[in-house]
């Protein structure tokens, strides 16, 4: 008899942890998508058997249309499906907003109550959503407990694990990458392993469920603070009069140095939000009082990027004898992530409402989004230069790097390029007659 999968949530971790089962023998995977405005037409593109992401996704496009036309992949909005399930999912978002940055758990807590609801006994629920630590017994449990009746380690299995995902490698990094699990007891832990290892080709690591929550934000958190180290050299970098690019390459030329690179902010749905609920799981469980100060420090200097940005655009359309309010100010990609279509907590959100606040007419291209409503969207390059004051290279997608900067300037009424990652040489953009800011290059 063949396994039952079910998946609630398709976005970036669910659609090809669900594509990746159901290309395993004996597995039968259904998506769960609620049927809104703003997703529901991903249900009859999938159920097509075509990719939802307009981004470059190595080996998703062909890996859907195979399950589809195998008939072990499909998608609903009908959550009574879960009755027949074996094993369900959990991979819905899991936002932290407003100025207090705690997690907003309604999606969660509706999909873990609607899950509770029709389950059936011995299924085993795994949660991949990113989750403050604490979450799955705090929050998951309780609801899955109540709503059902039945009692989780000895009616159902209960694991934590999360995806290392990300835009244009979504495949390869489940795959390819080492798993951590977490159960709430040994056989949790085991079914979620075996599961796992079916997709899985690195080394599946098991821990308690705690352990693994915990490890999901802390290596986030890990990453953010070296991102931080190297947007705070640059900004040095750009006083000093010289290029942290060249700096950042002297010192990795020693093999165990790993300086990150800088650039226009930090984007994407995990590392903006998982230091926040690393703090938040800690002060709402076990240590009220305690502070996290480093990691927050190393937040705050990401999110003040796209300020810097502005400065630096500023600067340059003073040294034209221009001011900010009245200019028109090219935004070039709004994706968080370089040949995605992915916008979630991208650095163009703050960058366009610090710029429109300010006064600046704003247009913004993007080869692969398809919409983006904090600003006027066009995917023609030459629509979104003509008449700007200032373009800004906000996401290193492949075509600005082969930028025609003669034609640029002539589309252009004011030649500045402000370049947030280190897209382009400054020699050859100011061989070219633009005004160049970069960040990290100083003058």
């Amino acid at each position: 008899m063949n396994t039952k999968i079910a998946v609630i949530g398709m976005g970036y971790v669910g659609i090809p942890a669900a594509a990746l089962l159901a290309d395993v023998a004996d597995f039968e995977v259904t998506g769960l998508q609620r049927r809104s405005k703003r997703s529901g037409w991903k249900i009859e593109v999938l159920n097509s058997g075509r990719c939802p992401f307009e981004g470059n996704e190595p080996g998703l496009d062909e890996l859907i249309a195979r399950v589809v036309e195998k008939g072990t992949f499909r998608v609903t909005d009908d959550y009574s499906v879960l009755k027949e399930m074996d094993i369900i999912l959990l991979d819905v978002q899991t936002p932290t907003e407003g100025h207090d940055h705690q997690p907003r758990y309604e999606s969660l807590k509706e999909v873990s109550a609607r899950v509770g609801k029709y389950m059936k006994k011995g299924v085993l629920v795994i949660t991949e959503s990113t989750v403050a630590p604490g979450t799955t017994r705090h929050i998951v449990q309780p609801i899955l407990e109540s709503e059902s009746g039945l009692k989780a380690g000895r009616d159902f299995s209960l694991a934590y694990s999360y995806e290392r995902v990300m835009p244009g490698k979504l495949i390869e990094y489940i795959v390819n990458l080492p798993r951590i699990v977490g159960g709430i007891d040994k056989r949790s832990e085991e079914r979620a392993v075996k599961m796992y290892s079916k997709i899985v080709k690195k080394k599946i690591y098991s821990t308690d469920v705690l352990t693994a929550e915990t490890s999901k934000t802390m290596e986030n958190a890990y990453r953010d603070v070296n991102i931080a180290f190297a947007n705070e050299m640059a900004m040095i970098a750009e006083k000093l009069g010289v290029d942290i690019y060249e700096i950042q390459r002297l010192i990795n030329s020693r093999s165990e140095r790993n300086m990150h690179l800088p650039g226009a902010g930090v984007g994407g749905h995990c590392l903006p939000k998982d230091t926040w609920l690393l703090r938040y799981g800690l002060r709402k469980y076990w240590a009220p009082t305690m502070e996290t100060e480093f990691v927050c420090l190393a937040r705050k200097i990401n999110d003040l990027m796209p300020l810097h940005l502005v400065e630096l655009i500023q600067s340059a359309l003073k040294e034209e004898g221009r001011e900010l309010v009245s200019a028109r100010v090219a935004i070039l990609g709004v994706a968080y992530l370089e040949d995605s279509d992915d916008t979630r907590n991208t650095p163009a959100y703050s960058l366009i409402y610090e710029l429109k606040s300010r006064g600046a007419e704003i247009i913004a291209h993007d080869p692969h989004v398809r919409e983006f409503p904090e600003a006027e969207l066009t995917r023609d390059l030459d629509e979104a230069l003509k008449g700007a004051d200032c373009a800004v290279i906000v996401t290193k997608h492949k075509p600005y790097f082969s930028l025609d900067l003669k034609k640029v300037k002539s589309l252009m009424r004011t030649p500045i390029l402000i370049d947030g990652r280190n897209v382009l040489a400054k020699e050859q953009v100011e061989a070219a007659g633009f005004i160049y800011r970069g960040i990290g290059k100083g003058k």
